[in-house]
């Protein structure tokens, strides 16, 4: 029986999870950090608090083992950016987090690029994005810009404080998401980085997401010499950990934000209006897999919204019966664009609105609405990615916190007249991360072996006609460009 020990670093908190490969349930620990708000729009983590927590709960993963680990896979949020010194090992101020929207003027300004951008990245001039958050961090903070100057995101961060400094290295699939990367050649481009003013020598070595980056050193209880084989952003460790291998294969996963993503294969599709092309991953020398996604910035958040902002709930578990008390949103429609609009609108400047309501409308109708809102937009990618692709998607696997809703997946089955199936392990992201790793070291012999592990929990089928997709379609048109 072998172990792998995948690191979930997530938005809101950290998870180190020991995936054993004959299925043994799980060992686990989960610890929360630290979200900084210091101005509208602008989000921040403490890099330091990020890596003690991973740190923390790694060593208190390997504690309760009794084996040698095989190796460690890394997943984590991505285009949270990081800068730090490599002669002291601390952080220039703040991460910042995806979420922040302090450059969204930059991105107009820069406008005219689009068409380069849209070449070699597959993305859209965006804040979302690393690039101009680091050409943000290089212009307001004192950093050295010479050798000693590290910027990366999380998973470079996070492999830089466990190999003791040895490995300034990302994967491929984080690189992707920075805007500074040519999915096509695989390798920074020259083209980005000048427009922004960005050092090549600033950014980590790009490596395939199962390959060799690295090994620990010893941080007391966690031992020297562990391989850490497999990295991956969230997003596109989820779409493996849900054995979504072949083209057209979807997943969408329902947490903070929600990303779809679509297996394309190994051929880079040219750039498509309203949808991503990223890196799905690359397995050691094997060629590069490609996937079409939608990416939506508000979802499960909206749920957090209505319990720490509105105080409508208590727990987020209360979401779904307050919802179903009610027949249908009473004509309210939520667009929780409390960032921003993502897939496939791109609109920095869209705020959230709720409309339709009337003197009848109760707590219980917005939960509804809110629930819908989530639906609304999964939606609007689902069919965009289709428009852009000419795949139908023939069934939608999904994960995520707010993926243990049925309501919502019901309607969602209803709204994309396709099957939703959800797994038994909903921790797709952290199962992702460990497949990637446990490859690279022969603890799982092929993507065959991750096919035959994934098992349903339930399916959804198709079951009403959908209601309530115009007045959403109209409620967005007016919610765009609010804050410009």
């Amino acid at each position: 029986m072998s172990v792998v020990i995948a690191i979930d670093a997530g938005t809101t908190g950290v998870r180190s999870r020991a995936v054993f490969d004959d299925g043994t349930p799980s060992i686990s620990s989960y610890r929360e950090f630290t979200q900084y708000f210091p101005q509208p729009g602008w989000v921040e983590h403490d890099a330091q608090e990020i890596w003690q927590s991973v740190l923390a709960t790694l060593q208190q993963v390997v504690a309760q083992l009794n084996q040698t680990v095989a190796a460690i896979g890394i997943t984590n949020q991505r285009e949270t950016i990081v800068a730090w010194s490599k002669l002291t090992g601390k952080p220039y101020g703040s991460a910042i987090v995806w979420q922040d929207r302090r450059t969204a003027d930059r991105c107009l300004e820069l406008a005219e690029n689009l068409p380069i951008v849209r070449q070699q990245t597959g993305l859209v001039l965006d804040p979302y994005f690393s690039g101009t958050k680091i050409e943000w961090l290089l212009t307001n903070r004192e950093l050295r810009q010479d050798d000693d100057l590290c910027i990366g995101t999380i998973d470079s961060w996070l492999i830089w404080n466990l190999t003791g400094g040895k490995s300034f290295v990302t994967d491929c699939t984080n690189a992707s998401r920075t805007m500074l990367f040519d999915i096509t050649k695989m390798k920074w481009s020259k083209d980005l980085t000048k427009m922004l003013g960005i050092q090549i020598k600033f950014l980590p070595e790009v490596r395939p997401s199962s390959s060799d980056f690295g090994v620990t050193v010893e941080h007391g209880s966690l031992p020297a010499g562990i391989a850490i084989t497999g990295v991956a952003g969230d997003q596109h460790a989820a779409l493996f950990g849900q054995a979504c291998f072949t083209p057209g294969s979807t997943k969408n996963t329902y947490g903070t934000g929600s990303f779809v993503l679509m297996n394309v294969g190994t051929t880079c599709p040219s750039p498509k209006d309203g949808i991503l092309t990223t890196l799905a991953w690359q397995l050691g020398s094997e060629k590069p897999v490609y996937a079409l996604e939608g990416a939506i910035f508000v979802t499960g958040a909206a749920i957090q919204w209505l319990r720490d902002g509105l105080n409508i709930i208590d727990n987020a578990s209360e979401i779904t019966p307050l919802a179903q008390s009610v027949t249908d949103s009473g004509g309210v429609v939520v667009v929780p664009a409390f960032t921003g609009l993502g897939s496939p609108w791109w609109d920095a400047y869209a705020r959230g609105s709720i409309f339709g309501i009337t003197r009848g409308t109760s707590r219980a109708h917005i939960a509804r609405a809110t629930i819908e809102s989530i639906v609304f937009q999964t939606r609007d990618v689902v069919e965009s990615m289709t428009k852009a692709s000419g795949v139908c998607v023939s069934e939608l696997r999904v994960d995520g916190g707010a993926a243990v809703i049925d309501m919502m997946l019901q309607l969602q089955a209803d709204h994309l007249a396709v099957d939703v199936l959800r797994p038994k392990e909903l921790e797709t992201t952290a199962m992702g991360a460990a497949y990637l790793a446990g490859l690279a070291q022969g603890v799982w012999q092929s993507t065959e072996d991750i096919s035959k592990a994934w098992q349903l929990e339930k399916k959804f089928s198709p079951q009403a006609e959908p209601t309530g997709y115009q007045a959403w379609q109209t409620a967005i048109a007016r919610s765009m460009h609010w804050a410009r």
